[in-house]
């Protein structure tokens, strides 16, 4: 079936003039060529513009459906028995909500978006989405968040949920509770794709199509049958990250991508666009962006009329009245919508003078017929070249009655009247008596009745019940030690960094023969700042069109080479797309069985400051994976100043329960713990993630000492033993602000201090430790307590000064099991542009302070003299009176 974009339901009242000026057309564009056709077009909507007749833009249509009645497809199944379907399942779904609120008072949950868009999920459910099982792969949902309840109510029927479990709605403290939204974390048999945190859904899914393609282009998977389907609501498109991937979809032809969006003209509050219309903005929007876009905003029930309007005085009323409009006639009499709608116009008026007023509250948007919904999904299905967006009129709160549908209020609808249920009851045809009304009954027809056998027959034919999430896949074998070796020895006369000393071990893990293939490096156009720019020879960048120019450095040794099957990926300066991206591969160990290791290297103060919600959300959906966040630290990055220096990434990256984050100094501890990951994410199959700093100063990496495994992984080490008598101190040292460290162990010497260096790989691991510890001993008061990692390791005395170029608030995290005086050295504050001494002199994370730090611990102590705090001040020339950096 062929689908023209720029035809739509408007009736053809002379067919023959429509006919002639076609025709002219296609002997213009056979005898002198497209181009000349384009500029006579052109020409023509110019003069019609200076004509002043009413033309939409190219990118619109007229307020009405995109498929004429004629066109549509015939539906292929029982529209009664799946009109039951759907009246079982907004009955349950709205008793589940109700339940939950009654045993639980405010515990929440929606009524209204699942019943604005049942029809949507029911086509789909009965006629499209296919399941796991199905030969193909199955398709990729991404459910709206909101309607979830309607997700569990089909569950149910099917009997996948038990009446226990509904009851459980929103109530899952104890276990084997609904959760509220789509969260796999919570329900890993049921949920796959989290959505609910507003226009991360419609990001990720875009690039779970592109991913789908990745692997086919790879080899991995055949995908070309699996199709990804998002549903959004319209108030949703309001989010910036709604419409980030728009035009990447249509750069890369995504036609497995297939967005429906729920445009029922309510936020959570009130109307998306009172004053004008959602559905005519969106399809601007996406058909400037390249996308196919299929409206239904009318219900059969329009048809005769639209057909009747052979002045266009129906569309021109349509296409002129506003949402705000649209929504009042949702909960207005028939008598309201005579008068305000077809009043004005005695044309209109005489339109619908055979229609009765009950009639007129019979006229149905889009959203809510079957028919016309199939029509648009076959459609869908069968368009090419470009992804596809359904633009689907509805009513917000469909048939829960007049308090709630359409209402301003609706968002926030927990429950009922009893004179509502009834009304609803009756609405949908259930036989539930008035006496049981009050229990809120769920109702189920019985595992042997026709409708239920029917609802599980049309999932068997397609694949499968759904939601399900599946996990299976063949672990590959880990790389051998040999790969880490290099790292190990160190660089010995050479200066590197650690992102050097990363690229070198990613390198080689790339051509590992197992996990090489499997591994999924992410950039955001910020290679060449990290000294990734081999890479574009040696994997090549994944572009699914090639690569149809000669790049400008084709001579030299590391051109810009892209490739249909190329491995890195490039995704521009987003950050977000490059974490979408991060989420498909980080997860499709469960949405395809191939497990991929996804290596996403970013700019270490666009990472978790930008993305955090992104971050969330893959944690949510339970992904695997590596951050890398490069050019770290607020003094290392030297010269960049405010918005570029990261001193807190680290702090953010510890309020995510399943991410491990790692500040590693030396090139040997960035290889240990990318063993350890890899171990536990690929070989023990956990679901968590790591993050690590990389950093840009250059310096001697040392070899690795024996035995520091262990102390890499929890967090701490002793890297530097001092051979100085007196009082002694720990200094803890993190990234490269270690090389301070050891400094200020050489200038304490000279103060009569004993200074121990350690390298405080990750603070985050030794609280993680230290609260488990203290969580154990106070659930078993009468056993043997157990002492934290951190407090045995610096259990040799003296004050403990912790120093990083990271804000004081990330050593902080162990203060309290610290054993001694403690005290954190940290870069608060703002960044500024300056050289690495200055800025390490700025925030006072250098040596010299380093070094008053510990004499003035040590003074608290009594071990030292207050004047010899005093004397270290003045020799190293400290401003005591400058104002505190955090402010400055």
């Amino acid at each position: 079936m062929t689908f023209d974009e720029y035809r739509d339901q408007l009736p053809d009242i002379d067919p023959q003039i429509t006919g002639e000026w076609i025709e002219a057309l296609q002997d213009l564009a056979t005898s002198k060529g497209a181009t000349r056709a384009g500029y006579v077009l052109r020409r023509v909507l110019g003069e019609a513009r200076r004509l002043q007749i009413g033309m939409p833009p190219m990118v619109a249509t007229h307020y009405v459906n995109s498929i004429a009645p004629e066109e549509e497809p015939p539906f292929p199944g029982d529209e009664e028995m799946e009109r039951r379907i759907r009246r079982l399942i907004r009955w349950n779904a709205a008793i589940m909500v109700m339940r939950a609120n009654r045993k639980a008072p405010g515990i929440g949950g929606h009524l209204s978006t699942y019943a604005s868009a049942a029809s949507l999920y029911e086509v789909g459910f009965n006629h499209f989405f296919r399941g796991k099982s199905h030969p193909g792969g199955g398709d990729q949902i991404f459910y709206q968040g909101h309607a979830s309840p309607g997700m569990y109510a089909r569950a149910y029927l099917e009997g996948r949920l038990s009446p226990e479990q509904l009851d459980r709605f929103r109530q899952e403290a104890a276990g084997g509770g609904l959760s509220s939204y789509p969260h796999p974390r919570l329900m890993p048999e049921f949920w796959e794709f989290p959505t609910v945190s507003m226009g991360l859904g419609l990001l990720n899914s875009i690039y779970q199509a592109r991913f789908n393609r990745y692997l086919h282009a790879r080899g991995f998977k055949d995908t070309s049958e699996q199709r990804v389907w998002m549903f959004a609501g319209d108030g949703e498109m309001d989010e910036p990250e709604s419409i980030a991937g728009l035009s990447l979809a249509a750069r890369e032809r995504l036609d497995n991508m297939i967005l429906v969006i729920n445009c029922n003209l309510q936020r959570l509050d009130g109307p998306v666009r009172g004053n004008g219309k959602v559905i005519q903005e969106l399809e601007r929007l996406f058909r400037g962006a390249g996308w196919h876009v299929i409206k239904v905003v009318w219900g059969r029930e329009w048809d005769d009329l639209l057909a009747r309007d052979v002045d266009g005085v129906l569309v021109n009323k349509m296409d002129t009245t506003v949402d705000g409009e649209f929504q009042k006639y949702a909960v207005e009499s028939g008598a309201y919508i005579r008068e305000n709608f077809f009043g004005p116009d005695p044309r209109l008026r005489e339109m619908v003078s055979h229609l009765s007023d009950s009639d007129l509250r019979r006229l149905r948007r889009g959203g809510h017929d079957y028919r016309k919904l199939y029509a648009a999904y076959k459609v869908a299905t069968e368009l090419k070249d470009q992804p596809t967006v359904i633009l689907a009129k509805t009513v917000k709160g469909w048939t829960l009655g007049e308090d709630i549908e359409a209402r301003n209020v609706t968002h926030q609808a927990k429950k009922m009247t009893d004179t509502d249920l009834r009304k609803f009851r009756d609405r949908l045809g259930l036989p539930i008596s008035d006496s049981e009304i009050e229990d809120l009954p769920y109702y189920h027809p019985g595992e042997d009745s026709e409708v239920v056998e029917y609802m599980k027959w049309r999932r068997e034919v397609l694949g499968g019940p759904l939601p399900k999430r599946v996990v299976r896949y063949t672990r590959p074998e880990l790389p051998g030690p040999d790969v880490y070796t290099e790292l190990g020895k160190g660089s010995g006369e050479q200066d590197a960094a650690t992102t050097q000393a990363f690229v070198r071990l990613l390198r080689q893990l790339l051509r590992d023969p197992n996990l090489g293939k499997r591994i999924v490096p992410i950039i955001p156009d910020e290679a060449r700042t990290f000294g990734m720019e081999s890479l574009f020879k040696a994997i090549k960048i994944y572009n699914p069109l090639g690569q149809t120019y000669e790049p400008v450095d084709v001579g030299t040794l590391m051109p810009y080479l892209e490739s249909e099957t190329g491995q890195l990926l490039e995704e521009g300066i987003t950050e977000a797309g490059s974490m979408a991206m991060l989420t498909a591969a980080g997860t499709s160990y469960s949405t395809h069985g191939e497990l991929m290791v996804p290596f996403f290297i970013f700019y270490s103060m666009f990472g978790f400051q930008r993305v955090m919600d992104l971050i969330w959300s893959f944690g949510d959906q339970r992904g695997r994976g590596f951050l890398l966040g490069a050019t770290a630290g607020r003094t290392t990055l030297s010269g960049e100043g405010l918005q570029h220096q990261d001193g807190h990434s680290l702090l953010l990256a510890s309020a995510v329960p399943n991410c491990y984050s790692y500040d590693p100094a030396f090139a040997y501890e960035v290889g240990v713990v990318v063993r350890e990951g890899l171990r536990r994410m690929v070989d023990e199959g956990e679901d968590v993630f790591y993050y690590l700093t990389l950093y840009n100063e250059q310096f001697r990496m040392p070899p690795m000492p024996e035995g520091v495994e262990d102390g890499i992984i929890r967090g701490l080490y002793r890297f530097k033993t001092s051979d100085a008598e007196g009082p002694r101190v720990q200094v803890l040292g993190s990234g490269p602000i270690v090389l301070e460290a050891l400094r200020a162990q050489e200038l304490l010497a000279e103060f009569g201090v004993a200074a121990d260096v350690w390298s405080a790989t990750s603070y985050q691991m030794l609280r993680d430790d230290a609260l488990e510890a203290e969580r154990w001993n106070r659930l078993h008061p009468t056993e043997e307590a157990r002492v934290p990692y951190v407090t045995r390791s610096l259990s040799d005395g003296g004050p403990v000064v912790a120093v990083g170029d990271f804000m004081k608030a990330v050593p902080d995290q162990i203060g309290r099991w610290v054993p001694g005086p403690f005290v954190p050295l940290g870069t608060d504050g703002y960044g500024r542009s300056d050289t690495r001494p200055a800025l390490r002199r700025h925030f006072e994370v250098d040596a010299e302070h380093t070094v008053v730090a510990a004499l003035h611990a040590l003074a608290l102590a009594g071990d030292v003299k207050p004047q010899t705090v005093a004397d270290a001040i003045e020799r190293f020339g400290l401003d005591p009176e400058r104002s505190d950096p955090r402010y400055a």
